[in-house]
C-alpha cells in the first residue's frame, strides 16, 4: 500500500513514516526542511528514514502549487497524512506570513489535489490550541473553538473548517487530529521540554511563564503515532458528511512545577528558574477528552511523563554528547 506523508522530516511525521514502513507500507515523504528550527535535526531524522526500504523522499514547499500537482500526477495513495505545517504559537506573533503561507496556502494546495486524486482517507494535523483558554476542565471535540488566542490556532481551526467543506462537496473522507503537546526523543527544540532540558544541563535559567501556573496534557510520541495510524484505518464513511475531528492526547495534565521537578531529577541538576508573566498566545491549561478515539479504534496512551521524559533526556545526552 502506498502512503503519502507531508512533514516527513518533522517530529511527528518522521515517527509516523517509521511506523508505516515497519508495517510494510511504501511511503512517499515530503518536507521543505525549512529553518524554523535547526535543519540539522530534520536531516538527522530523514537520514534514519532514508536507510529504510520502501521510503521515497521529495523536498518540496507545499506553497508551490505546481510542485504539489506534480507530486500527485500519476500517483495513487491509499492514505494521505498531512502533517506539514508552520508550528509554534509564539512564533506566529513574530512571523505571521509564514503561517498564512504554510498552514493556509499549502493546506489549500493539498486539498485541491485530494479533490482531483481522492485517496481512501485524508488525515491532517490540527492542534489543541484551537480550544483557546477554555474554562472547561476537559476539552471535547464538540466544545466551542471560535475564540483562538493565536494566529497559529486560527490557521488550524481554518484547516478544520475548509476540510469540512471539501468533504461535504466532494465526498472525500477526512479526519483532523487535534494533537496535545507531543514530546519525545528528537523532538522540536522550540518546545518547553527540549529547551528546559538544554538550559538545565547547561546551567542556564529557564523562563517559567504565568508564574508557573500552567498545565499541559503531555503526550508521548509513540502514543501519538499509534493514534495517527489507528485513525488512518477508520475513514468516516459512516457520517453523512465524511469529516471527523479527534483529540489525541494523554488525558492526564501535568502541572508545570511537577514537570520541571521531573526534569531536574532526570538531569541530576536543579533548574535556575525565572518567573515571568503569561506569554501572548499561550493557554493556561490543556486536557484532552479522548473518548471518541478510544471508542473508534481503542486509543489508549500508556507512557507516563516520567518515562517519556527519561527517554528524551537519554536521547538528548547522546545526541549532544
Amino acid at each position: 500500500m502506498r502512503v503519502l506523508v507531508t512533514g516527513a522530516a518533522g517530529f511527528i511525521g518522521a515517527n509516523a513514516v517509521k511506523a508505516l514502513l515497519g508495517q510494510g507500507h511504501n511511503v512517499v515523504g515530503v518536507d521543505s526542511i525549512n529553518d524554523y528550527y535547526d535543519p540539522g535535526l530534520k536531516k538527522y531524522r530523514l537520514a534514519q528514514l532514508n536507510a529504510l526500504p520502501g521510503f521515497q523522499f521529495h523536498q518540496l514547499d507545499l506553497c508551490n502549487s505546481q510542485g504539489v500537482q506534480e507530486l500527485f500526477a500519476g500517483a495513487s495513495f491509499k492514505w494521505v497524512i498531512h502533517l506539514a505545517a508552520q508550528a509554534g504559537v509564539r512564533y506566529s506573533i513574530e512571523n505571521p506570513h509564514a503561517y498564512v503561507a504554510s498552514n493556509l496556502v499549502g493546506f489549500q494546495n493539498m486539498l485541491e489535489q485530494i479533490r482531483q486524486h481522492p485517496p481512501e482517507h485524508f488525515i491532517f494535523a490540527s492542534s489543541s490550541s484551537v480550544y483557546g483558554n477554555s474554562k472547561l476542565s476537559v476539552f471535547s471535540e464538540t466544545d466551542p473553538t471560535d475564540d483562538p488566542v493565536s494566529l497559529y490556532a486560527a490557521t488550524k481551526k481554518s484547516n478544520e473548517v475548509v476540510a469540512h467543506s471539501y468533504a461535504k462537496l466532494y465526498g472525500v473522507p477526512m479526519t483532523g487530529l487535534r494533537f496535545f503537546t507531543v514530546y519525545g526523543p528528537a523532538g522540536r527544540p522550540d518546545m518547553a521540554y527540549f529547551s528546559f532540558t538544554d538550559s538545565i544541563l547547561n546551567g542556564r535559567p529557564i523562563k517559567v511563564f504565568n508564574q508557573g501556573n500552567l498545565e499541559r496534557d503531555f503526550t508521548y510520541i509513540d502514543d501519538i503515532v499509534d493514534g495517527v495510524l489507528g485513525a488512518c484505518k477508520h475513514p468516516p464513511r459512516d457520517l453523512e458528511i465524511p469529516h471527523r475531528i479527534l483529540n489525541l492526547g494523554n488525558n492526564q495534565p501535568v502541572k508545570l512545577g511537577d514537570f520541571i521537578a521531573t526534569l531536574e531529577t532526570l538531569c541530576e541538576r536543579d533548574a535556575i528558574t525565572e518567573l515571568v508573566d503569561m506569554q501572548p498566545g499561550d493557554v493556561k491549561r490543556t486536557c484532552a477528552n479522548i473518548d471518541a478515539a478510544q471508542e473508534l479504534f481503542g486509543f489508549a496512551p500508556k507512557t507516563p511523563i516520567s518515562e517519556g521524559l527519561r527517554q528524551f533526556v537519554d536521547w538528548y545526552r547522546a545526541y549532544y554528547r
